[in-house]
């Protein structure tokens, strides 16, 4: 890990900065955070020399103040990034390899972030969002989350519609990393058939292994390889042994089963810490990482393989986003907007004048103050006299 350290798919530090500190990061100290498993020093000691640090904001925001709790969650994490020496804020894939320090990377967790607009998706990339997952525990107007727990905006054989096409699209075009953790099987399938880059699972595992639905069946594994993705192994105990409790030994039978159904240049590591509540016995925190590594190596994985699984497969993958971004270069920014009858959002400001007969009396617009319409009738009156 010396010579091949992590870079780690999944981490919500910048959640629990909110939770805790409402972002004022004056009020904590990032080299040593003893309440939390995230902090400068064990990401050194864990030898984490990238990290995709995810922008999440709760699904209960989609129809109200999404796009701002999701600018300030870029802003706590660019200011993170830039204000301690030990962090560098990286943009592209060449940046993230040649970084010195632990690389910053900034991950978009959910579409409802970008209140289905396509301007707003560019802006993020804009502040330096790098990738994006489709769906968190919520469907979206245009996208379907694995999760039931909300109940918003169902549709029956529709999983990505013409809209959720326009945005995979359009992260092609940017060069944006689609995330397809948290969305459904059927939305997998159809990112999967459409986008002209590769795609990330970027914190599950494998539903063979443990049979929860944020998990990859083998199935949509065989979808994923002939893509060129890469699925990031999710460290959650819930995910890894389907209850609270797990061990290494259970981790790593997740990564043995998917090398042994596509092979290991399609797997890497996004721990999911900060974003889930129990991690198995000897992977508390993300010091840990080196005895995944360990066991790896007793279950006789070379170091060659190792390498592809903690760096190379994906700086493989942001590469070649970046090269279908390229082959894009001539394409002109996307136009689509969604319908408003698919959006459903009281929230959203139609922009056409107020129907007057919807309005109070004392709210109807007048044409002018009172003086200037009898001003008006007197000049109007004078003049037709005038003419006479």
């Amino acid at each position: 890990m010396t010579t091949y350290p992590l870079i780690d798919g999944h981490n919500d530090l910048a959640l629990q900065l909110r939770i805790h500190h409402n972002n004022r990061l004056s009020q904590i100290d990032l080299h040593d955070v003893s309440k939390l498993a995230t902090d400068i020093t064990r990401l050194q000691a864990g030898h984490v020399q990238a990290q995709m640090f995810a922008v999440y904001v709760m699904c209960g925001a989609q129809e109200k103040d999404a796009v701002r709790l999701t600018l300030e969650q870029i802003d706590v994490i660019r200011r993170m990034c830039t204000e301690y020496q030990e962090f560098e804020l990286v943009t592209s894939a060449q940046e993230l390899n040649n970084s010195k320090k632990i690389a910053c990377l900034i991950s978009t967790e959910g579409g409802h972030s970008i209140d289905s607009s396509l301007p707003a998706l560019r802006m993020f990339y804009q502040l330096g969002v790098r990738s994006m997952a489709l769906t968190h525990t919520c469907n979206t107007p245009w996208a379907e989350s694995s999760s039931k727990l909300y109940s918003v905006y169902q549709r029956q054989n529709n999983s990505l519609t013409h809209f959720g096409k326009a945005v995979v699209e359009e992260m092609n075009r940017l060069g944006m990393i689609v995330d397809l953790s948290h969305t459904s099987w059927d939305t997998s399938l159809a990112v999967l058939n459409h986008s002209k880059a590769p795609v990330i699972f970027s914190h599950s595992s494998s539903y063979s292994i443990c049979n929860h639905g944020r998990n990859v069946p083998d199935w949509l594994l065989h979808e994923l390889k002939k893509k060129r993705g890469l699925i990031m192994v999710n460290l959650h105990s819930k995910f890894i042994s389907c209850r609270d409790e797990a061990n290494i030994s259970q981790v790593a039978d997740h990564f043995d089963h998917i090398k042994k159904v596509i092979g290991a240049e399609w797997i890497g590591i996004g721990g999911d810490f900060e974003g889930a509540v129990s991690f198995p016995k000897g992977l508390e925190d993300v010091s840990k990482y080196p005895a995944l590594i360990q066991e790896l190596l007793h279950r006789n994985w070379t170091e060659g393989e190792l390498a592809d699984v903690l760096r190379r497969n994906f700086l493989r993958v942001f590469e070649e986003v970046e090269q279908v971004r390229n082959e894009l270069n001539s394409n002109p920014p996307s136009e689509v907007q969604i319908p408003m009858e698919e959006v459903q959002n009281p929230c959203r400001l139609v922009l056409r004048p107020p129907d007057p007969r919807g309005l109070p009396s004392d709210q109807v617009p007048s044409s002018g103050p009172p003086g200037l319409l009898i001003l008006a009738i007197v000049l109007l009156l004078s003049s037709i006299f005038l003419i006479e």
